[in-house]
């Protein structure tokens, strides 16, 4: 039987990197889109060809993205953001979903901060969301990418709600700093154990 496909998001500052981590530790097999996506964005020529078609040809300075042009324009201009991610996002999804083929284990995690917005949660049979409070989010991530305040809210602006996001989601983790992460990732882990060996499972889009 092919692996179980699980998504794992949430939004920024809510720990996904951390749980992803956990089931690492678990032997779980896991893809982060956003490091697949920024080697794509080196390697993948005809991602390469479409970025420089529609930013320039500055977007890459010796063969290589300069992600600081490629911030500069992007996080001013929702449109490009738009623009950005409908030609990365497809690139992203393919790979993946060739990854995912190659593994052997029960279950396989792909984490994703925009797994919804991708549209990739539809070739997954479930979806881990992990949440915590927006205040401690945004001040994660303003410990974490050295950013004032206003400039993570701004990146949370473009995100999808989080209620509406955890709504959508399967499975809730919570990580707040009140609550043990471990023992929900170890029951969780059962969980999709037991599930991976069901024969009646189906992919979401066949549901």
């Amino acid at each position: 039987m092919n692996a179980l496909r699980i998504g794992l998001t949430g939004g920024i500052g809510s720990g996904k990197t951390t749980v992803a981590k956990l089931f690492e530790l678990l032997a779980v097999p896991v893809y982060y889109a956003d490091e697949a996506a920024k080697n794509l964005m080196n390697t993948d020529e005809k991602l390469k060809s479409d970025i420089c078609k529609n930013f320039g040809e500055q977007a890459y300075k010796n063969n290589v993205l300069d992600r600081s042009f490629i911030a500069s324009v992007v996080f001013n201009d929702p449109g490009k953001l738009d623009l950005l991610n409908a030609i990365v996002h497809p690139a992203t999804i393919n790979d993946a979903e060739q990854w995912i083929k190659r593994q052997t284990s029960p279950y396989v995690i792909k984490e994703a901060a925009l797994l919804f917005e991708s549209g990739a949660d539809k070739m997954l049979d479930y979806v881990i969301g992990v949440k915590a409070a927006e205040n401690l989010r945004i001040e994660r991530a303003m410990k974490r990418d050295s950013l004032n305040r206003d400039e993570v809210i701004k990146r949370l602006s473009r995100q999808m709600n989080e209620e509406e996001k955890m709504k959508r989601c399967d499975f809730i983790l919570i990580n707040d700093e009140t609550q043990l992460l471990i023992p929900q990732v170890l029951e969780l882990h059962q969980k999709l154990i037991s599930l991976s060996h069901l024969s009646d499972r189906k992919p979401k889009e066949n549901q």
